[in-house]
């Protein structure tokens, strides 16, 4: 079984980028658009990545968001992929090989996130919005080696099962969440077929409603019945 593999550029010159391609069995579509926004500096990262593992097609696609700088968004953007196409048990058993983001933001001032983070020494206050040891304003995150000790890498896990009733996936940096809801970036992409032209939606909703970050967006749209016989 064949399979096409694609590893994403990244804009560094300020002008937005996009671009997207087809499984080799047909089975899903994607598309990715990246912009530096409003700001003079990127620290998004993104990478889609479709290979064979063991006869079955896979499609890994992930959006890197950095903060502080871009050196670990970009070493995660370089390595995670392969990390766990590596990993032992990468098709037989997911929660222990991959790890999968949910919608849900991982935020200090959350009840559990905050007792965690006490309960390891640290604090939580506020410093324009609620931070670990009034420096980070997330408490899960690759990266951030002073704070490692309250701010941790565990993953939560949510697997799905692609059926006919689910059309598409939206991953993308909170340059867009910060100004579009789930909601509303589902109704956008919704009646747009080609993910490409999805996630360049995407961005240019989010500019467009004055985010003052990076924008990241990746589309996966899923192909149901179409198997080899979708467009190329």
């Amino acid at each position: 079984m064949g399979y096409l593999s694609t590893v994403i550029g990244h804009p560094t010159d300020g002008s937005p980028v996009s671009g997207g391609g087809l499984s080799q069995n047909g089975k899903f579509s994607y598309g990715y658009a990246s912009s530096p926004g409003k700001r003079a500096s990127m620290e998004d990262f993104y990478e889609t990545k479709i290979d064979c593992v063991d006869d079955q097609i896979v499609g890994l696609f992930g959006v890197f968001d950095g903060h502080g700088g871009a050196k670990v968004a970009e070493y995660v953007k370089e390595n995670l992929f392969s990390h766990l196409l590596r990993h032992p048990k990468f098709m037989s058993d997911t929660k222990v090989a991959i790890a999968v983001a949910v919608s849900k933001d991982h935020k200090p001032d959350q009840t559990d996130e905050r007792q965690r983070i006490e309960d390891a020494g640290g604090f939580v206050m506020w410093a324009g919005t609620w931070r670990v040891g009034g420096v980070l304003a997330v408490s899960r995150a690759f990266g951030d080696k002073l704070l490692k000790q309250y701010v941790v890498v565990d993953p939560e896990i949510r697997e799905e099962v692609v059926d006919d009733t689910l059309e598409f996936l939206i991953l993308a940096s909170d340059g867009l969440w910060d100004v579009v809801s789930n909601e509303e970036a589902v109704a956008l992409t919704r009646s747009i077929q080609d993910p490409e032209e999805a996630a360049k939606k995407l961005l240019q909703e989010a500019y467009k409603r004055e985010s003052s970050d990076n924008i990241t967006c990746v589309v996966v749209r899923f192909l149901h019945g179409q198997g080899s016989s979708g467009y190329a």
